[in-house]
């Protein structure tokens, strides 16, 4: 089982199989018509999918800041400030002063920008 795409040929091959999933749901009654396994195989082709575009195909940000970079995962996940702030297991004034520049970022709030946001540590650390 792959745990990591390292190559473009790889990439292209599981982009297929996802499309090969994808077009079966379609066909059928939506993601009810795949079996659990293809589900779960389905969901796992994406992480790897996921991973290897994340690396190679990097998302330039509209703005170097990790305000700019919160924004844009919230905007990724479809979340407001009220949902960020549950995700982040912070109060919601706090994730307002947060993106309005009135707080710095804590250790505890970097973590969880980080385990919960995927935003990456060293962006972070050079943005906060």
């Amino acid at each position: 089982m792959e745990t990591r795409i390292t190559t473009e040929t790889e990439y292209r091959q599981v982009q297929a199989d996802v499309e090969t999933y994808l077009q079966k749901a379609t066909r059928g009654s939506g993601f009810a018509s795949l079996s659990e396994t293809e589900d779960r195989e389905l969901l796992r082709l994406s992480h790897l999918m996921k991973a290897y575009e994340e690396e190679h195909f990097p998302m330039p940000t509209q703005h170097k800041t990790l305000k700019g970079m919160i924004e844009l995962k919230m905007f990724e996940r479809n979340l407001k400030q009220k949902d960020l702030a549950e995700l982040l297991e912070i109060e919601a004034p706090r994730v307002s002063e947060l993106l309005r520049g009135k707080r710095r970022v804590s250790i505890d709030v970097a973590r969880q920008l980080y385990r919960k946001l995927g935003i990456p540590a060293d962006f972070i650390l050079e943005h906060a």
